[in-house]
């Protein structure tokens, strides 16, 4: 489309991205036993493929999605509709769409498994009568950033308005302070890529630099290049909400792993193996790090693996794949993946018309190349 900006489309191949990567592992998702993913779907995953009988997501057809992409569906909409993050058109959407369809239970609701941090939620809003605001809990996995990436797409352009936003957005499900800090990190990740931005070495000296601007609402003490303070100075004048950020400096440490000769890991979906298969954040992160940095410009190489890799691969592949889509752009994705998705023309759709509101970014990604 002659008439879409590259920061728009970067913008739209987040978006998609991570909806690919939901339904990549729709079928394959939560195999801690690896032969018994290669027995199930054979050595290589390279597509959309029905859930098992017995097994997560059971009774949904290939290229459907999981309720992380409901979920993510959900907030695109509003952010669409609204022109923007409203979190109370946000959980208003919450509680008369998704949670009038779940019942606490974890094999319920829309795409056949309800998360805990969601299961907590629905607990104390519908049972408690808690109101929003007060039903956060300490499920520490990658769920919020699952639908606030959608928001990092949105305010791309202005880093302390996505920070503030994506902030608010955890701690209506997530409210322990790391889970928080580092969602908003990856958020804040997703929005440099959207400018244009590499996923290397220098990013995290970039974020480090909002930091210091106070964009971004992380501590720091130290000085530049992460150098000592000075003998007698003064504590920053602004401290951030988050104790330190450390959350900014892990995307560089992958991303340089990724390229260095003297650090491999083969096949890529090993790493998944290196920093962990199960749910939680701290393992979840590094994986998607890694994988967007060494196939940056190879946007199904980078999804594949992080199927591929087994264990909690669904939100390892919808942060690959948010990741990865923000650097190669929604029209390089192969069209594959977009014709297998189950509702895509609509997907796309709300996709192109976020990435409109995002505006150009003033192509914030021009000056960076």
């Amino acid at each position: 489309m002659s008439d879409v900006t590259p920061f728009q489309d970067r913008a739209a191949g987040a978006i998609m991205g991570a909806f690919i990567g939901d339904a990549l592992a729709l079928g394959p998702h939560w195999y801690y036993d690896l032969d018994e993913l290669r027995r199930d779907y054979g050595e290589w995953i390279d597509g959309y493929t029905d859930p098992r009988p017995g097994r997560y997501h059971a009774g949904l057809k290939a290229g459907q999605a999981s309720q992380a992409g409901y979920i993510l569906a959900l907030t695109l909409r509003s952010l669409v509709e609204c022109g923007g993050y409203d979190e109370t058109d946000f959980c208003r959407r919450m509680d008369e769409t998704l949670f009038a369809q779940i019942d606490g239970t974890p094999i319920n609701g829309p795409g056949g498994y309800t998360s805990q941090s969601i299961r907590d939620a629905w607990h104390k809003r519908v049972e408690q009568g808690l109101p929003w605001g007060s039903i956060g809990g300490h499920a520490d996995t990658t769920e919020a950033i699952e639908r606030a990436l959608a928001i990092a797409v949105r305010y791309a352009g202005d880093p302390g308005r996505l920070a503030s936003a994506c902030a608010g957005n955890t701690l209506l499900t997530q409210n322990d302070d790391t889970v928080v800090s580092m969602s908003v990190a990856f958020c804040a990740v997703l929005g440099q890529l959207v400018q244009g931005h590499k996923l290397d070495g220098a990013l995290s000296d970039r974020l480090m630099a909002l930091v210091k601007s106070g964009e971004l609402p992380f501590h720091a003490v130290t000085t530049g290049k992460l150098q000592a303070p000075r003998a007698g100075e003064a504590e920053p004048s602004r401290a951030g909400r988050f104790a330190s950020p450390d959350a900014l400096l892990s995307p560089s440490y992958m991303a340089s792993a990724a390229i260095d000769p003297d650090i491999r890991i083969e096949p890529a979906w090993k790493v998944s193996i290196v920093y962990g298969m199960p749910c939680a954040i701290y393992h979840q992160l590094p994986a998607a790090y890694y994988l967007a940095a060494r196939f940056a410009d190879d946007f199904e190489s980078a999804v594949l693996h992080a199927v591929n890799g087994g264990g909690q691969n669904q939100a390892r592949a919808i942060l690959a794949g948010a990741l990865a889509g923000a650097q190669v752009g929604l029209d390089a994705i192969p069209a594959r993946f977009i014709d297998g998705l189950h509702d895509a023309p609509v997907l796309v759709a709300l996709a192109r018309r976020l990435a409109e509101q995002a505006g150009d970014g003033r192509d914030a990604g021009a000056r960076s190349r």
